[in-house]
């Protein structure tokens, strides 16, 4: 099964992973915590969005 997504349902998609990529990066998880979910986001971007919003770093 393949998903595409395109048009402004894409840009959405784009801006909610450059946030969460953003706020992975200012989080006070372990260095390889962060790399783990910048990997995610970057290779599986609504599933690892999706996964991020639920189980995600928090800034504490």
């Amino acid at each position: 099964m393949r998903v595409e997504v395109g048009g402004i349902l894409g840009l959405i998609l784009l801006a909610c992973v450059i946030y969460a990529i953003v706020k992975t990066v200012e989080s006070s998880a372990s260095t390889g915590a962060k790399v783990v979910w910048i990997l995610v986001l970057l290779l599986l971007p609504l599933f690892g969005f999706i996964v991020w919003l639920l189980f995600g770093p928090r800034k504490r």
